[in-house]
């Protein structure tokens, strides 16, 4: 089993990677395999709506959103990290969550998924809740921990002494690799997966 955990920040060693970190060696602890996926500093496309993934299986914009979507297959949970910009997460994490759940969204159900948010004070929780509805929408149980899923800082070194944040990663730690051990444990006892309904696509008008 192995875990995606995606850095939504432009500093790819700063307090959003060491939060992921604590989790990711936590994960590692409990037997569980890691890959932390840093988006990099370029500018990230948003969305255009051409409705091109859905046709191809893929984005129009050849970039990371691509190189992830490709190897989903390989993953079996997600964690996405995020720092804090005007109380809602970076706007690169955005537009590549944006684009990669469209690409992706109807093969993430069952996937256990996690936001992380780091922030020097305040907007941590709205962050947190944005990152969230990408799971929510796509059949994804939703790993939680002993506080929100947030660290405080404005260094790496100050987020290492926010004792409380690091041991709230931790806990998501254990919980999403014990989530991931009781998916698997059920699958191999012959538990059936959700059988859904078409979908009925609405607009509230008809």
């Amino acid at each position: 089993m192995k875990v995606l955990l995606i850095n939504g920040s432009p500093h790819e060693k700063g307090c959003t990677y060491t939060a992921l970190s604590e989790v990711a060696d936590t994960l590692e602890k409990n037997g569980i395999g890691t890959e932390i996926f840093w988006i990099g500093k370029q500018p990230v496309s948003g969305c255009i709506a051409c409705g091109k993934c859905k046709e191809d299986g893929k984005c129009v914009f050849d970039d990371g959103v691509n190189r992830i979507a490709g190897r989903m297959n390989e993953f079996d949970g997600m964690i996405v990290g995020s720092p804090v910009y005007y109380a809602s997460a970076s706007g690169q994490i955005t537009s590549f969550m944006d684009r990669l759940f469209y690409v992706i969204s109807g093969q993430m159900k069952g996937k256990p998924g996690a936001a992380v948010i780091s922030c020097r004070r305040g907007g941590a929780s709205a962050a947190f809740d944005q990152l969230n509805k990408y799971f929510s929408i796509c059949n994804m149980p939703i790993v939680t921990s002993q506080y929100w899923n947030q660290v405080h800082g404005s260094t790496p070194e100050d987020v290492r002494q926010d004792l409380e944040g690091m041991q709230t990663m931790r806990t998501l730690g254990m919980n999403m690799a014990w989530l991931l051990k009781c998916i698997e444990a059920g699958r191999k006892a012959g538990v059936a997966e959700p059988q859904y309904e078409t979908h009925a696509w609405t607009n509230f008008i008809r």
